[in-house]
């Protein structure tokens, strides 16, 4: 018998936090980055959850789900356009075509990934406690 099941969901979900975190960080170490192994500025990447059922049920009867990465997928809008004659990537016109990383909507994804990881790790920490606690009153 799992006397701790809840962790199995909450291990899902900081797998896909943990993805999520360091796609940002690729994100936010990019944002000057002008010209990949494709010749073009760097595009951000995004990514996609969704729910997996685990093949078990809760004491409530309900299927037990977890949360997983659906896709890591590239944002294909444009990044903004700069005059720079003097850099090595600029077009004839002088214009440099800049990465689409916003380093604000970065900072707020960061923020918000580290902490729903957090959470996820406080609901593994507290089902630990609650399943040594279980442990202590059956001795």
């Amino acid at each position: 018998m799992n006397l701790i099941s809840g962790i199995d969901a909450s291990a899902g979900a900081l797998n896909a936090q943990k993805t999520r975190l360091d796609i940002v960080a690729q994100n936010i170490a990019n944002t000057q980055t002008t010209r990949g192994a494709d010749g073009q500025a760097y595009q951000r990447r995004v990514v996609s959850f969704e729910t997996q059922l685990l093949g078990r049920q809760q004491a409530t009867g309900h299927p037990l789900q977890t949360v997983k990465v659906a896709e890591i997928s590239t944002d294909k809008t444009k990044g903004q356009r700069v005059y720079d004659p003097q850099h090595p990537d600029a077009g004839p016109d002088g214009m440099l075509q800049m990465p689409n990383v916003n380093l604000a909507f970065e900072m707020v994804d960061l923020i918000t990934a580290s902490r729903a990881y957090e959470a996820n790790l406080s609901v593994v920490k507290n089902a630990r406690q609650m399943a040594m606690k279980t442990i202590d009153i059956g001795k």
